[in-house]
């Protein structure tokens, strides 16, 4: 909707100051509009590789959640032995 504000002629900083948005997300709006042909609802479609880096991110992310709790239950039980 926003957008279709823009293409109808208001200008940014009118729409901005109307519906108390910040301009740059007005225009990122546009912007996405326009790289996705006016169609918010599809993904970035990533290559292998991205796929493949998202994948051991998420993975590195839980392995250290994992260690950290791990850390955390071994300081626990040492202090309750002595």
């Amino acid at each position: 909707m926003i957008v279709e504000l823009l293409q109808s002629g208001r200008s940014i900083k009118e729409v901005s100051s109307e519906y108390k948005l910040n301009d740059s997300m007005i225009r990122r709006w546009r912007r996405e509009y326009e790289i996705k042909s006016g169609d918010f609802s599809k993904k970035k479609e990533l290559t292998p590789e991205q796929e493949e880096l998202k994948s051991l991110k998420k993975e590195l992310r839980e392995i250290k959640l994992e260690r950290d709790i791990l850390k955390k239950a071994v300081s626990i039980f040492s202090k309750s032995d002595i």
